[in-house]
């Protein structure tokens, strides 16, 4: 059986219906602060409980009873710019959250694999990135996540709980979330849906490695299958800068984009890429989904829920 929190949400949403797809019996727990029960996997078993409220999570264990569990820990605050305006809320729920659901984990004797980041990382000293790359957080997201990881193997070491850490590049696919979080890939795609000109911040050379949401849902279900323990980096290992990006959209779109320019953001890094080596060895992964065919996919979606009669 696996438990999925943040279930409702973008990513765990899609591990949550990888894992039914194969059979297994799928309990999310979700807030709904920013998931959507909408995004829940029909045959998945809904519980609203916040992983910040240790009782709550509780109801879990008389759910899971006999069973044999694995956890994916989903549920942040997760991204950057939310995570600089809402500290506190930031720390309490990836470092406090994280504590709660080891500790379901330990009661169940469960498998426990972290949705981490690539912001642990900050700027970094190496391209492209490995595990054992100096950990230097420019962000508070990033504190989190790295103070997350340490929790989790410390808590993990004591109690004897098989545990991992995923570090997350850029993620995108359907079910991405719209707003001022919104990603870069989300943000071009729309500007090519209501042919507007996308805001680029900088001269446009960051680069970030962008990875297919259903390849990320397959890295979860590879370490759970396989008990997975330590930290691995979930991305593509190829590196692509948002000028290139925005010209993959304009060819997925069949819009040409002019950008309109603003200046950097506090905390964006200029270059992120992984090495993905050891989630090839140790989790038998790999992504299967490139960026073009993955930016035709997520805009197929967008085009779905919002079509448009406006010629550009």
């Amino acid at each position: 059986m696996l438990v999925v929190t943040g279930g409702a949400g973008f990513i765990g949403s899609h591990v949550a219906e990888l894992a039914l797809s194969r059979g297994e019996r799928v309990i999310v727990v979700d807030d709904l602060s920013s998931g959507d029960p909408m995004n829940v996997p029909r045959g998945a078993q809904l519980m609203v409980a916040d992983v910040t409220r240790p009782k709550q999570l509780g109801r879990v264990i008389e759910l899971a009873r006999g069973e044999e569990v694995a956890i994916a820990h989903l549920a942040a605050v997760a991204s950057v710019v939310e995570a600089s305006r809402s500290p506190a809320r930031a720390l309490e729920v990836n470092v406090v959250g994280t504590a709660n659901v080891l500790e379901l984990a330990r009661r169940l004797d469960a498998y426990f694999a972290l949705a981490s980041s690539a912001a642990v990382y900050g700027e970094p000293s190496e391209l492209p990135l490995k595990e054992s790359s100096p950990t230097r957080p420019v962000s508070l997201y990033g504190v989190s996540k790295l103070a997350a990881e340490q929790v989790t193997f410390s808590l993990a070491a004591e109690h004897g709980i098989r545990a991992s850490a995923l570090r997350l590049f850029n993620v995108y696919g359907p079910r991405m979330k719209p707003g001022p979080y919104a990603s870069v890939v989300y943000n071009f795609l729309t500007a090519a849906l209501r042919c507007e000109a996308p805001v680029v911040y900088g001269d446009g050379s960051a680069t970030r490695d962008f990875v297919f949401v259903a390849d990320v849902a397959e890295a979860f279900l590879r370490a759970a299958e396989r008990r997975a323990t330590g930290v691995f980096n979930v991305g593509t290992g190829r590196e692509t800068s948002v000028m290139v990006l925005l010209d993959l959209v304009s060819r997925v779109t069949g819009v040409r984009l002019e950008p309109r320019r603003a200046p950097p953001r506090p905390g964006d890094i200029g270059r992120s890429v992984a090495d993905v080596r050891l989630a090839r060895e140790a989790l038998g992964w790999s992504p299967s989904v490139s960026l073009e065919e993955g930016l035709r996919r997520t805009y197929e979606w967008l085009r779905t829920l919002t079509p448009s009669t406006r010629t550009c």
